[in-house]
């Protein structure tokens, strides 16, 4: 007998146990980190939204989840009346895909909106999409990843797709970081105005501030992009203190004016995978092992503020990192994911010869 069960953060965590299994590329954020997402402390939750999530339930088995949110500032912005779907992911049923997308639905119905669309999930810097193309390729971290039957349910349930997006991989083993410098480049790394600065874990919080603030002003006129509070990414963004590499990712100053930036972490999904994603006896071996040996990093995001576009600074942030990166041993580097609408963006993956490792796409349908 399938059922719908809500509120139960464990039987959610198991899902993708259940349904995926260890052989699939997926890999689960932190048991403990997703619970966390889930609850009031996660303040797109308790300040600045609502929500609900789903488990099913076959035979005393969880097999499907799902959750409804709705996030007040992004339809007030953006002139929309939408609900969301995140961590959509279940068994290759369609039953079970039916009654979960039917929960968030009507959940959405209820708040009043009359569209919904996802996946986006429950953070500052938010994992979206649902996986279209690449299924077979590895992901790294705050990659999305989802088999062929999801993208197909929520095609057979009335979504439509849309905002096709792509993730990239460099292989640093062959990328010659000198290619970034060109004339312009060379001219911001010269100046002695513009200082060029490591994330480091005893100046955190006040860099993470910074970082904010270039991000927001970066993507303020990106699609559906919503200003982060200093609350939000720091919901998140403050775990990173643990894991960061402190030479891999930059902050760009012109003077004392933070400019730019390119947030880069250690690829923690073999760390995860190999640990279950669950805290035990054996994490901090697993955790050692993985720093000592860890040879992929991933970018989870660039921004450059609005009045110092086209200077060349993109490309200097880039040429910094590849060549710490370099510097540090790392061998691969994935690309979180560029959205078709950003030509920009995408004709830099060209010029570094990055390859395409995954495609994705949001689905919507109207309610």
């Amino acid at each position: 007998m399938l059922e719908i069960k809500s509120n139960s953060p464990k039987r959610f965590f198991e899902v993708t146990e259940n349904s995926y299994g260890r052989k699939t590329p997926f890999v689960s954020v932190l048991k403990s980190d997703l619970e966390r997402f889930l609850s009031t402390k996660n303040p797109l939750f308790s300040k600045y939204g609502r929500g609900e999530f789903f488990v099913a339930m076959r035979d005393g088995k969880a097999v499907g989840r799902i959750v409804a949110h709705i996030h007040e500032k992004s339809n007030r912005l953006h002139n929309l009346s939408t609900g969301y779907f995140g961590y959509f992911d279940c068994e290759d049923n369609p039953e079970t895909a039916e009654m979960l997308l039917a929960a968030a639905e009507q959940w959405c119905k209820n708040q009043g909106v009359r569209e919904i669309s996802g996946n986006f999930n429950l953070t500052a810097m938010q994992q979206i999409g649902v996986m279209t193309e690449g299924f077979e390729n590895t992901v790294y971290t705050d990659q999305v990843y989802s088999p062929p039957h999801i993208a197909k349910f929520l095609k057979e349930n009335g979504y439509t797709a849309y905002f096709p997006m792509t993730t990239y991989e460099l292989d640093l083993k062959t990328f010659d970081p000198e290619i970034l410098k060109t004339e312009k480049v060379n001219k911001l790394l010269d100046d002695d105005n513009m200082q060029f600065r490591a994330l480091k874990k005893k100046n955190f919080e006040t860099q993470m501030n910074d970082v904010r603030n270039v991000l927001n002003d970066g993507f303020k006129n990106n699609p559906m992009f919503v200003p982060v509070t200093e609350e939000e990414f720091m919901f998140q963004a403050k775990d990173m203190m643990w894991v960061i590499d402190e030479h891999i990712s930059f902050m760009a100053y012109e003077n004392s004016r933070p400019v730019g930036t390119n947030i880069v972490i250690p690829d923690l999904n073999p760390f995860l995978k190999a640990t279950d994603s669950k805290l035990k006896l054996s994490t901090p071996f697993h955790f050692l092992k993985h720093k000592m040996n860890c040879k992929r990093a991933i970018m989870i995001f660039s921004s450059i503020v609005r009045d110092k576009h086209g200077i060349g600074l993109n490309p200097a942030i880039m040429y910094k990192t590849t060549s710490a990166l370099k510097e540090r041993g790392y061998e691969k580097l994935g690309i979180t994911w560029i959205a078709d609408v950003n030509p920009a963006s995408l004709r830099q993956m060209e010029k570094l010869g990055a390859k395409k490792l995954h495609g994705l796409n949001l689905f919507k349908k109207e309610l």
